[in-house]
């Protein structure tokens, strides 16, 4: 906890960053919350989505500052903008990629969130995703790995611990499933495109920072979520 304190006070710059990111997501999560709520239904069921945000917001924002503490990964680097924007490079053309498979399969009309709702909804959902999927994983293999394997390689541990948790999200897409049948070439294309997003974001997080690795799948979201998920459903449907 020390170790923590003199961290905040030498890095103060990151934790406000975290801080005022977390309260900007609960902030777009209650305003849309409020307006309509349908939008959570599909990812929360019955769960107060906006309580949910509170909870991964504290969880998130606690997680970074112990591993920032730890000196393994950072939150946010200004020297780190210029590979911000290689990775947004890529993050648009993996978007681009995915609205062209969409032209081919046209997935179910619901796959993306309405627009203008999405301008709101994705930024939110994108945090979210982030921490659940991501920060929280990365953390708790991390923390088993360095006890169990004291002596090892710390940079090998990493990796181990970016590969496993990059399958965490397809993993679960798949089980999920989509609402209506897909082709199984495109549903194994989707598993692997998810995949590879994942693994990039969290090589992103380890070169880079978790801004850098946020900003990578709002991009993504921007192109194919938000902008495709607009006029899709006037050229598909």
């Amino acid at each position: 906890m020390a170790k923590v304190k003199e961290i905040f006070f030498i890095e103060r710059s990151q934790f406000l960053i975290i801080i005022a990111l977390s309260f900007g997501m609960v902030g777009l999560t209650g305003i849309l919350y409020f307006h309509n709520d349908s939008p959570f239904h599909r990812f929360f069921g019955d769960v107060n989505p906006l309580a949910a945000f509170v909870v991964v917001s504290l969880l998130g924002a606690l997680l970074l500052s112990f591993l920032l503490s730890q000196d393994w990964f950072a939150i946010y680097k200004k020297e780190n903008l210029k590979g911000l924007a290689r990775s947004s490079a890529l993050a648009a053309l993996l978007g681009m990629i995915m609205i062209l498979v969409d032209t081919q399969i046209v997935l179910p009309k619901d796959f993306n969130i309405p627009f203008p709702e999405s301008l709101l909804f994705y930024p939110a959902i994108d945090y979210f995703v982030q921490i659940l999927f991501h920060i929280l994983p990365l953390t708790v293999l991390l923390i088993v790995l360095t006890a169990i394997f004291k002596n090892a390689d710390h940079r090998h541990i990493v990796w181990i611990c970016i590969l496993v948790v990059a399958l965490l999200e397809p993993v679960y897409q798949t089980v999920m499933g989509f609402s209506s049948p897909i082709p199984l070439w495109a549903a194994a294309y989707i598993w692997i495109h998810v995949f590879i997003i994942n693994l990039a974001e969290l090589i992103i997080f380890k070169r880079y920072d978790f801004i850098s690795m946020y900003a990578f799948r709002l991009v993504y979201y921007l192109f194919w979520h938000i902008g495709w998920g607009y006029f899709r459903l006037q050229i598909l449907f």
